[in-house]
Parts: structure tokens; C-alpha cells; sequence
């Protein structure tokens, strides 16, 4: 990458708006060895927002608890530390999508898209040894939103990278290779490391191509997770290229696409579901 095109992706990155104080707060949590649960309820009782949200959330269909939670404290105890702090980081997330974009591209399929993505990731990953559920759900819920800087940042060349995937039906990596130089993992990546995600979350959204991939439980989990929402066409990004899993991650999930597929049953719900969420 040239050190122009380098400049001009971080001035991009740059440019996103910055999480809300609170969430920026929960990250700090998150690398706090110390922190407890109690000081995650009390951040995230100060952001009226994200309360009512992730009580929405807690509280749907998706979860199916034995009774009502009425407070971030209770949510915390049946869904522990991590969920609830995961709920926060990804509320926060859809809550910075632009409602417009001069590159013509659907914000509300995309975020469809990256719904279904992330509760698929979240579902594989229950069959894993080394992929937490909710971070594969946080990776796959963020995997594309370097396209999301695109659209906002660099419009012209990224419609014209979305055009030549639909004519071509291939990769929008490669066309964005083409028409950026660069392709949205790279941002993405770029993104969440400014956000201050944990390293692993950062190094699943970079490596996603199927020249780029690691070999890690949470890559074939999130890697898998977005080719299954192409293919059963669960809202849509933009990418015409649905890729067959490589022999690393069909020898991690025991199988081929539609192999993978078949083993998870009935996935109409879990889209239902990412229809709730995308209304919050």
C-alpha cells in the first residue's frame, strides 16, 4: 500500500464519529483486569439510550428468559459480564450508521446483512474449543463496516466497486482492489483498532479474504457465518462472491458450505431475530 493511499484511508477512518463517552468507557472496562461487573451496570446505567436498548434486546424472543428484566444489573446476572458488555459495543455500532451515502449503497440490507452474520458467527462458534460466542457475534456484527467508511468517505470509487461485483459477480474485495487500492477489511480493521477493540476482534475483521484468512476458530466462525448469510441471502452488502469454505475451515466446522449449512438447521429464526435488532 502506498503511503498517499495509507494516508488517505486513515484521514477516512478518521473522519467516523467516535463511540459515545460510555461506550468508550466499557472498552476501558473490558482491559481493566480489576473492573467488575458492578462498574459495567453503573456506566451503563448512566446512558439512558443504551439502557432501554439492551433491555429491549434482553428481553426479546432471541434470549427467551424465564421473566422480564427491568435493569442492566439483572441483565448482567443472566447473561454475565461479557454479553451484556458485547450488547453495549454493538448497539453502539449500529447507532453511527449514516441514514445516506452518495455510493447509492443500502444501509438497512447491509445492516441486515451484518445481523444475520453475526448471530450465525455467534451459533458456530458454540461448537468450538477457542471462539467466544459473543465476540464471534461483536466480529461478525462489524465485519463489513469499512464499507460503511467507504460509502461515507471515498462514494465515487466505492460505487463503482459495488457496480463491477454485480456485473461480474465476484468479489467486492477484488473489485475494491481494483477501484481503492485497498478493500474494506483493511479499513474495518483499521476501525475497531482506533476504537480499541481487543486484538483478536481486529485481526478477524482484517483477515477475511480467502487469500488473507488465519487459521483460527473465530475466522472460520465469522469467515463462514458471512458466506451462509450471502448464499441464504439474509439482507445484503453489497458482495456478489459468496466463496466455498477453504479445507482449513471446512476441517474446523466439519464440512463444506452447504454441509455446514444442513448441520444448522432451520436458521429463519435467527433471521427473524436480526429483524428485531435492526429496528432498535
Amino acid at each position: 500500500m502506498s503511503p498517499e493511499l495509507s494516508q488517505k484511508l486513515a484521514a477516512a477512518v478518521d473522519g467516523m464519529p467516535a463511540f459515545p463517552k460510555s461506550v468508550q468507557r466499557i472498552l476501558e472496562l473490558t482491559r481493566d483486569v480489576n473492573s467488575t461487573p458492578k462498574d459495567l451496570v453503573d456506566v451503563i446505567d448512566k446512558d439512558p439510550v443504551v439502557t432501554v436498548k439492551i433491555l429491549k434486546v434482553v428481553n426479546s424472543a432471541y434470549y427467551s428468559l424465564p421473566k422480564q428484566v427491568t435493569s442492566i444489573g439483572h441483565a448482567v446476572v443472566y447473561l454475565g459480564f461479557n454479553t451484556v458488555k458485547n450488547l453495549a459495543l454493538g448497539i453502539a455500532a449500529i447507532g453511527m450508521l449514516p441514514k445516506d451515502n452518495a455510493a447509492g449503497f443500502d444501509v438497512n440490507q447491509y445492516l441486515l446483512h451484518s445481523l444475520a452474520t453475526a448471530g450465525i458467527a455467534k451459533q458456530l462458534a458454540l461448537q468450538m474449543d477457542d471462539a467466544d460466542p459473543m465476540d464471534c457475534f461483536i466480529a461478525g456484527l462489524l465485519h463489513d463496516f469499512g464499507k460503511v467508511v467507504f460509502a461515507q468517505f471515498m462514494p465515487a470509487q466505492f460505487k463503482e466497486a459495488l457496480q463491477i461485483s454485480q456485473k461480474t459477480q465476484s468479489s467486492l474485495h477484488t473489485a475494491l482492489q481494483t477501484t481503492i487500492g485497498a478493500d474494506h477489511a483493511v479499513v474495518g480493521a483499521m476501525l475497531v483498532e482506533k476504537w480499541r477493540f481487543a486484538p483478536h476482534l481486529i485481526d478477524t475483521i482484517r483477515h477475511q479474504r480467502i487469500d488473507d484468512l488465519k487459521d483460527t476458530d473465530m475466522i472460520a466462525c465469522v469467515f463462514a457465518a458471512n458466506q451462509i448469510s450471502k448464499k441464504l441471502q439474509f439482507g445484503f452488502a453489497g458482495n456478489y462472491g459468496i466463496e466455498e469454505l477453504p479445507p482449513t475451515i471446512q476441517k474446523r466446522l466439519g464440512g463444506t458450505l452447504d454441509q455446514v449449512i444442513a448441520s444448522m438447521g432451520d436458521l429463519n429464526a435467527l433471521f427473524e431475530e436480526a429483524q428485531v435488532f435492526a429496528k432498535l
